[in-house]
């Protein structure tokens, strides 16, 4: 999940171009870029496309924003969109476990509802003062939470934080990346608001995958092919990890614990990175299985 396009739920027009794309996931907004007018009509027609027989077959994340726990539209929002073929449910502005625990509960009244065997994952977004606190406990509070997602938009400009300043940015990626870590849960980045700027936004993305985040999230398409390249294992490491199972086999023949490839000394932390590298390539179809 190397790129994630949002998608706005009241503009069903895009649903089918969006699905034809490059992004390896599509986050469908039921939250901020829906006006309240029409919140109704994006859920109805948010949940008809999942439910669709064309929404299956692509090979994406299918995900879904919805608006907060305790908003009037919340419910509603779970009893429309919940269907066979929904991967992850991303939570906005969650800030104690106890919401965490309330959210999964009403999730899996909505799985039984509508007939959902394969159970759908949390995605919590990480956009407040108190959730950046809380991060940790946050991730760990339900088995069914995926992972944490940065919103720096709604955590930063409320407070007058500079959103450009690159030192503030990676404090609070490695924070969340850190609390992810804790509870075995993925990290993935937010949103980069500034479509014509493609260097600040690759800059951005690679400081996320230097700090282990899972992929970005791109409010254009013109973001996607940024964040895929930005999340991509490159040729040096494919092949550095490559070296590293092969030697493995053999240190692991002689009952050695440490060994050394291309001047660099290797045990368990480093064979599980290689191993993670290997995966992501096979993914990619950058080498074979």
């Amino acid at each position: 999940m190397r790129s994630k396009l949002f998608v706005p739920g009241s503009r069903p027009e895009l649903f089918g171009k969006a699905l034809q794309g490059d992004a390896d996931a599509l986050s469908f907004d039921l939250e901020d870029s829906v006006v309240e007018a029409r919140k109704a009509e994006a859920r109805n027609a948010v949940g008809r496309f999942i439910a669709s027989a064309g929404a299956g077959g692509h090979g994406k994340t299918l995900i879904v924003r919805v608006n907060a726990l305790h908003t009037p539209h919340f419910t509603a929002d779970l009893a429309a969109v919940v269907r066979p073929g929904l991967h992850l449910l991303n939570l906005p502005k969650p800030e104690t476990p106890e919401q965490v625990i309330e959210a999964a509960e009403a999730l899996l009244r909505a799985e039984r509802d509508h007939g959902v065997v394969q159970p759908v994952g949390l995605l919590l977004n990480i956009e407040t003062p108190r959730a950046l606190r809380n991060a940790a406990a946050l991730a760990g509070a339900h088995p069914r939470v995926a992972g944490l997602q940065l919103g720096l938009g709604d955590l930063f400009e409320p407070m007058g934080v500079d959103r450009r300043d690159a030192a503030a940015v990676q404090q609070v990626m490695f924070a969340v990346r850190m609390a992810a870590g804790e509870a075995g849960v993925f990290a993935y980045d937010g949103a980069f608001a500034d479509i014509r700027d493609a260097d600040g936004y690759g800059a951005e993305a690679a400081m996320a995958r230097r700090l282990g985040f899972l992929g970005k999230s791109c409010i254009h398409p013109s973001q996607i092919a940024l964040a895929n390249a930005a999340f991509r294992p490159s040729d040096a490491e494919i092949a550095h990890a490559l070296q590293v199972l092969e030697a493995a086999g053999a240190a692991d023949a002689g009952g050695v614990g440490a060994w050394v490839v291309d001047g660099r000394m290797i045990d368990a932390p480093f064979l599980a990175r290689a191993r993670a590298i290997a995966a992501s390539a096979r993914r990619l179809g950058l080498i074979g299985a």
